[in-house]
């Protein structure tokens, strides 16, 4: 089993900055790939990013330059710096531990 626990959302200004942190129990973190997925009201969950267990990152269209998804094995977290926010990205975000694990959502609002 792993469990994960989400932090870092809020309310921010249009151009703010957040970053989102996920921990996760285990000892198996650094063979997991991760990721980072939203879900806006009325709309079906996307990733907005993720990272493999050697570092390749990929992002959606919509967030390169803006975001950036980093691990830290040692800490067993994953790490979303969001940067440029938009209205556009308020949402739901959900970290992502391999394929069947999730964290509980952390609301992401960006005031206009």
């Amino acid at each position: 089993q792993v469990h994960l626990v989400e932090s870092g959302g809020g309310l921010v200004q249009a151009g703010g900055s957040l970053t989102l942190s996920c921990a996760a129990s285990g000892s198996r973190f650094s063979i997991y790939s991760l990721g980072w997925y939203r879900q806006a009201p009325g709309k079906q969950r996307e990733m907005v990013a993720s990272i493999t267990n050697s570092e390749i990152r990929n992002y959606a269209d919509s967030v390169k330059g803006r975001f950036t998804i980093s691990r830290d094995n040692a800490k067993n977290t994953v790490y979303l710096q969001m940067n440029s926010l938009k209205p556009e990205d308020t949402a739901v975000y959900y970290c992502r531990v391999g394929a069947p694990y999730w964290g509980q959502g952390t609301q992401v609002t960006v005031s206009s």
